[in-house]
């Protein structure tokens, strides 16, 4: 069977396929999954990580520091891969990471890529950017889309709305407030919808799309488009919970995020997070390319989901390695 649903290769790349891909934080969330993929169809996996201490001990992948400032230490750490999978990103602005260095650190990583003669990009994007969006990230990520198309390297973007499987932070941490709560605040009428896509589906796809060789934009989302009311009563229903769904005024949300936010030191949800989703960014109307349904996934792994709550900051902030 083959195809975007398919967990098998893609097709040979060609004559000057060099068996290697890079991927970026193959450690990480969305990056760890590629790595797998990847590695189970054949590939020899090279990562660069902001965090090389992550690497379990006796890993099969060929771990390389990732350093913006370090152009031809970055330009070597490419040097002899078919293709370049980037997920690098940051969620939110803190202390002198923000989206317009991200957009700068993506552009000279495009670049570093043509220079050591990286054949095809897989960047990982998100529904709906825009280069006019008031809202920095989604702004910024049209600005990156931009400057890959401008790379002269041979490129697919995929766009995903909301990721979720594997060790994800969205759903788990709804659960973990939904089994800890007596209430859980729904801002507004919690109306708009949410169209996520399995991690595991996404990787699948970004390996298919490295097996084309035309320039190609695709949404990267699952069969499913629940009203985030409807996604969260999915979760408590799956963890057994009794909280009670209470809808505030939209404005109020970001304010309660805040304040859990600091019970927890993370941060929870960004009020130009909420803003994109309430206003219908985390869905789309075209068809579906990832098979994975979030209602199944959500039953089957309701048991463990939400055990245990996943720190946004611990993992990309404040990690020593």
């Amino acid at each position: 069977m083959t195809g975007i649903f398919s967990s098998e290769a893609p097709a040979a790349r060609g004559s000057t396929d060099t068996g290697l891909d890079v991927v970026t934080g193959a450690f990480s969330y969305s990056g760890a999954s590629l790595a797998r993929a990847l590695l189970q169809s054949g590939r020899q996996v090279r990562t660069v990580t902001g965090h090389p201490g992550r690497a379990p001990a006796a890993t099969a992948i060929d771990v390389r520091p990732l350093d913006f400032d370090d152009h031809l230490g970055l330009v070597a750490s490419l040097s002899g891969a078919t293709t370049l999978y980037n997920t690098y990103w940051v969620r939110f602005g803190r202390r002198t990471v923000d989206h317009e260095l991200a957009v700068a650190n993506s552009r000279a990583l495009f670049h570093a890529a043509k220079r050591a003669g990286v054949q095809r990009i897989v960047h990982v994007s998100i529904t709906h950017p825009s280069s006019s969006s008031p809202l920095p990230y989604f702004r910024g990520k049209a600005q990156v889309e931009r400057a890959l198309a401008e790379s002269d390297v041979s490129y697919a973007i995929v766009r995903p709305a909301i990721l979720f499987g594997g060790d994800g932070v969205l759903l788990n941490n709804i659960a973990w407030l939904l089994r800890r709560l007596p209430v859980f605040a729904i801002g507004g009428r919690g109306d708009y919808r949410i169209r996520g896509i399995h991690v595991d589906d996404l990787a699948h796809l970004c390996l298919t799309k490295a097996g084309e060789t035309h320039d190609s934009v695709t949404d990267a989302v699952g069969p499913e488009r629940p009203t985030f009311t409807q996604l969260v009563a999915e979760i408590r229903t799956a963890v057994g919970s009794r909280a009670r769904l209470i809808h505030v005024p939209r404005a109020a949300l970001p304010l309660c995020a805040r304040v859990l936010g600091l019970g927890l030191r993370d941060v929870l949800l960004t009020a130009d997070e909420y803003r994109a989703m309430a206003a219908g960014l985390a869905d789309t109307d075209g068809p579906a390319t990832g098979g994975t349904a979030l209602s199944a996934w959500l039953a089957d792994h309701g048991q463990s989901l939400g055990l245990r709550y996943a720190n946004e900051l611990a993992r990309h902030f404040e990690a020593t390695s």
